[in-house]
């Protein structure tokens, strides 16, 4: 029967220390998200006469890019075979300037609000 007695702070102390090493975990996950939100520098990619104006991914490792060179705007293919420039454009695109997306903690609010009108 001691040994029963025993056993039980230890199990207890295990189950609080694991608790405590996931929030902690957990935590630094945050954490981090937060510094690479913070502190992300969202320039312009590009100076003077060559930039990359915007890019759309359409596989793990295939992308196009519309890359602005002088006045005139073309589109580059990027995949695992390499670079293919695919059409220069006549009409130079204007893009819209993107909204931040919301953060964590606000889409987390919003899908909890709306699962608790249903």
């Amino acid at each position: 029967m001691t040994g029963l007695s025993s056993a039980a702070p230890s199990a207890t102390g295990s189950i609080a220390q694991l608790t405590l090493s996931l929030l902690l975990i957990v935590g630094l996950i945050f954490g981090l998200s937060w510094l690479i939100k913070r502190f992300r520098v969202v320039a312009p990619r590009g100076s003077g006469d060559f930039a990359v104006v915007d890019h759309l991914a359409l596989g793990p490792r295939e992308r196009i890019f519309l890359v602005r060179v002088g006045d005139a705007q073309l589109l580059v293919g990027v995949g695992a075979a390499g670079m293919v420039a695919l059409t220069p454009l006549d009409k130079p695109i204007e893009l819209q300037p993107r909204t931040a997306a919301p953060d964590f903690a606000s889409r987390l609010r919003e899908l909890m609000t709306r699962d608790g009108k249903r």
